[in-house]
């Protein structure tokens, strides 16, 4: 019998690969990444266990449904919503980006030495209401990421190729080995990429680099926008 670590470990590969190698991928998670920063990683999780349920939904279909649901065609219209999808977060993180935050200016005199004018920015905002705040955006991000996951398991019928290896193990624990290290590879991949992202720009975020943070924001929308509009007119 096969040691089941080979097909464990050829599953992880090829699912990291997959994942690393799909720039959609990429652009799709790394504006939500950005902008969680210290919760990055769990933007990766949703978007790896979207995919994963994707996959599985357009394998099932193709398995029980292929002589009555088109599924070429699923598949297609799919890929060409993943890319209107990719230019939407493109402009969700411009908007981020642009958008006038509402802050007031004070004067302050401080007198110690030599007297020194200066104003603070001060925001009218309770502690507990900008964690609720917080707590939704977050929320609503790990959806969407969810969401996204899940129409990027449905496009693209390639994602059979990535099981084929399947077909050639001899026992049914090899094949369950395979898939296994598949499902975690594609988590292990995303999660570690969102968790960089996020780990990168906290750092800058927290170390005051505000145009430096809008930077990355601005190349990460500008990332999906363009891998959008790729895959809207290649589809």
């Amino acid at each position: 019998m096969m040691d089941t670590t080979f097909p464990l470990t050829a599953g992880l590969i090829a699912s990291i690969l997959h994942v690393i190698a799909g720039p959609d991928h990429l652009a799709a998670v790394a504006p939500f990444a950005i902008e969680s920063k210290r919760k990055a990683w769990k933007i990766g999780l949703f978007w790896g266990i979207g995919h994963l349920v994707g996959m599985i939904a357009i394998g099932l279909l193709f398995a029980v449904f292929k002589e009555v649901i088109p599924v070429d065609a699923i598949s297609k219209y799919s890929e060409q919503l993943v890319g209107f999808v990719l230019v939407g977060i493109g402009f969700w993180a411009m908007y981020r980006i642009f958008k006038k935050r509402k802050k007031h200016k004070h004067l302050h005199v401080h007198a110690e030495n030599t007297p020194v004018i200066h104003t603070h920015e001060h925001k009218h905002d309770q502690s507990t209401s900008h964690h609720h705040s917080h707590s939704e955006k977050l929320k609503q991000n790990n959806l969407a990421s969810f969401s996204i996951g899940i129409l990027h398991g449905l496009a693209g019928i390639s994602h059979f190729l990535l099981f084929l290896p399947v077909l050639g193990f001899e026992t049914q624990a090899n094949s369950i080995a395979y898939i296994i290290g598949f499902a975690a590879g594609i988590l292990v991949a995303m999660i570690t990429f969102a968790f960089v992202i996020g780990k990168v720009s906290s750092i800058a975020k927290n170390g005051h680099s505000e145009m430096f943070f809008n930077g990355i924001r601005m190349a990460g929308g500008l990332f999906a926008i363009v891998i959008g509009v790729y895959w809207i007119f290649s589809s």
